[in-house]
């Protein structure tokens, strides 16, 4: 069974040595060759229901040139790595209809409908990146972290975080911002809870009142700041209390 048919340039002294046989208009090879030299071609394909094997010791170089004899692609299958030299690459659907995938000198673009990174690390971004929508798998927790700076989320309408079926956490290990320069910042639900508030010093047993209290005021510091005072018929925050002279 013929290996590949070969169509080559119209020009004869680069056929001499080479163990082919047929017509000037295509050449059949019936079995693997060596070629110690370079092999100038229009075309390459391989037989009806064959394969094309491209074999090298090292590695295995496709160059594309202008009529100038400049180098303008470059497609080189090594040892360790395959590299790709052009001005742009592409990845198409299988019809060739959909461009999947395109990368270029100023960035890089995929159209499919969905990127998934499975590794255990998750994918990690030197600078920005530009998203509609970040998801994790199925059953998976969604992790957002920048180990040793700031992780910042801006859109011009608004960032939207929800947990459909589960709690939403969120934790610092210094101050925890909340911030709205010309709207405001709803809270809204059932029970609202304000954990580890500081305990005003209000009566002069405040241990006591502590272990008796069942009702307490919250209160209010002009720096902003929330303590808990022991509720009483009448008011018992102070301005110049404790917990906001501490502020």
């Amino acid at each position: 069974m013929p290996c590949c048919f070969i169509r080559v340039p119209d020009q004869k002294q680069m056929l001499e040595n080479l163990p082919i046989r047929g017509s000037w208009a295509g050449f059949i090879w019936k079995e693997s060759q060596i070629l110690p030299a370079s092999l100038y071609v229009n075309e390459i394909q391989s037989r009806g229901g064959n394969l094309l094997v491209l074999r090298s010791e090292k590695n295995v170089t496709l160059n594309a040139r202008n009529n100038q004899g400049q180098l303008t692609g470059q497609l080189t299958v090594g040892p360790e790595a395959v590299e790709a030299q052009c001005q742009r690459l592409e990845v198409r659907s299988r019809d060739g209809g959909r461009l999947l995938f395109t990368a270029d000198e100023e960035e890089v673009i995929m159209t499919t409908e969905k990127f998934t990174v499975t590794g255990s690390e998750g994918a990690v971004f030197g600078h920005s990146i530009e998203t509609p929508l970040i998801q994790a798998m199925a059953s998976e927790d969604l992790k957002l972290e920048s180990p040793t700076r700031t992780l910042t989320m801006e859109a011009p309408r608004g960032v939207e975080v929800s947990a459909a079926k589960g709690p939403l956490k969120v934790s610092g290990r210094k101050d925890l911002q909340l911030e709205s320069t010309e709207g405001e910042i709803l809270l809204d639900a059932n029970t609202i809870q304000l954990g580890s508030l500081p305990l005003g010093v209000y009566t002069a047993s405040p241990s006591q009142a502590s272990l008796e209290q069942a009702v307490y005021e919250v209160c209010v510091c002009p720096s902003g700041k929330i303590y808990l005072s022991p509720a009483e018929s009448s008011s018992t925050c102070q301005a110049m209390s404790n917990i906001c002279l501490w502020s």
